[in-house]
């Protein structure tokens, strides 16, 4: 297993993920709400722009690798899951959202790894609908962590209930996407 910079940004997304839910366990007394949304948005968006800076980084350094490729990803779906969890535990996203963006991450790894076994991964190779569904889940989620008014004005409850529903909508989009470009294996290829 290579270690390099990329490669650690990319765990210390993982590593983000239990401070990210730690945050909204702390004694009251310790942390005020709005500081605890504050702090489990700002962990939320480090690990966000991490996972920008270490695909930068790998593709700049030449420093790509197999496990790179691996862990990047799976390491988005698991801090974009987390948080989802802990907005559903708050009540500020819906359980059809919820849903909509695990179910389709597990059945997206599920079908990729098949079509892989099949030799037809690269037909279900990342496009531009889902690059928009991962930025749209980035941008929404930090402002549902928040929760609050923003600057005195800006409603970041709302602004990201608008941003999760499109990225819910770009979650389906996706999802077709990728099973439509697959179906020929699907139906052709059936044991």
């Amino acid at each position: 297993m290579p270690f390099n910079l990329p490669i650690a940004l990319t765990w210390l997304r993982v590593a983000a993920i239990p401070l990210l839910v730690a945050v909204f366990y702390l004694p009251g007394q310790w942390l005020t709400p709005f500081e605890k949304n504050f702090i489990a948005a700002l962990i939320f968006t480090l690990a966000a722009v991490t996972d920008w800076l270490d695909g930068f980084l790998a593709r700049r350094l030449k420093q790509e690798s197999a496990f790179g490729q691996f862990l990047d990803p799976v390491a988005d779906k698991l801090i974009v899951a987390a948080a989802l969890l802990v907005l559903l535990n708050m009540d500020r996203v819906q359980v059809w959202v919820a849903l909509i963006i695990i179910g389709r991450e597990i059945t997206i790894s599920a079908l990729r790894e098949w079509m892989a076994l099949l030799g037809a991964g690269k037909s279900v190779a990342v496009h531009m609908v889902g690059k928009l569904k991962t930025t749209a889940q980035l941008i929404a989620i930090p402002f549902l962590l928040l929760n609050d008014a923003l600057f005195g004005w800006l409603d970041c409850a709302r602004i990201g209930t608008w941003l999760i529903w499109i990225a819910s909508f770009l979650t389906l989009w996706s999802m077709f996407y990728y099973l439509k470009k697959a179906l020929p294996q699907l139906v052709g290829k059936v044991d």
